[in-house]
């Protein structure tokens, strides 16, 4: 079996946060993973039957969408999924060839597709269903946190993130070190109470989620808003421009 480095305080964890109060589920970021891990690192990613019933194919990134609460506090959360790069992987533990294996330097977990037998004991062994098989080549890939692109130095800094990171377009996905308490997500985390996801299941997870914040309904402590008050009208002798417009606005 595969054993995992040494862990110590103060260890390069990277990882992402995601903000579930924001996230609006536009799959912006599994579209950005697929094109960016299919010619990368862990590329091609295939996909079958793509255009017709039942397609199915290997992604990295996918996003669930539930409905939370009843009646008129019910909302629609969306939820993003990939591998959580976890401090103590399963996944890793039970390879026996040694493929699957987590970096002593900054905590990403990766597959040796060279020596990956396609045994699928790791997507057995992760709770999160992080884990994708690829029947075109018979081996196990992952989300790689896209490291070609995060340690590329022929890029400009702002741009060394993960694709995922990089394209969302309400910036609820974040990337950086998690490892140091002192570090802006892990700055964020604490601030807004981020969560691992299954904590109990001893993996030790670095990607965190940030909570959905309470619903802001119209009004305080339950009133109904005051009415608003009519915009005061365009005095007669103002520019015969400003009150054409207060025509057509009061249409």
């Amino acid at each position: 079996m595969t054993s995992l480095p040494e862990t110590r305080p103060g260890r390069k964890q990277l990882g992402l946060v995601i903000d579930l109060d924001i996230c609006v589920g536009c799959h912006a970021c599994a579209t950005a993973c697929k094109e960016w891990n299919a010619s990368g690192h862990m590329g091609p990613l295939p996909d079958f039957n793509p255009y017709g019933d039942g397609a199915w194919g290997v992604w990295f990134n996918r996003i669930h969408s539930f409905e939370e609460g009843d009646g008129d506090g019910a909302r629609t959360i969306h939820f993003p999924k990939s591998c959580l790069h976890c401090e103590e992987p399963a996944c890793v533990t039970v390879c026996p060839t040694g493929a699957s294996y987590k970096r002593a330097e900054d905590g990403i977990v990766l597959v040796n597709e060279a020596i990956c037998i396609g045994c699928k004991l790791c997507s057995w062994a992760c709770p999160y269903g992080a884990r994708e098989y690829d029947y075109d080549v018979g081996v196990m890939k992952k989300c790689t946190l896209c490291i070609d692109k995060i340690y590329n130095e022929t890029l400009d800094e702002a741009d060394r993130v993960p694709a995922c990171v990089a394209t969302c377009p309400v910036s609820a996905r974040h990337f950086g070190d998690l490892g140091d308490p002192d570090s802006d997500v892990s700055i964020l985390v604490a601030a807004r109470e981020g969560y691992a996801l299954m904590p109990e299941m001893g993996y030790k997870p670095v990607n965190r989620y940030l909570p959905p914040r309470p619903r802001r309904d119209a009004g305080c402590a339950g009133e109904t808003p005051a009415a608003l008050a009519p915009s005061p009208a365009v005095p007669p002798g103002a520019h015969p421009f400003l009150r054409w417009i207060d025509r057509v606005l009061s249409r």
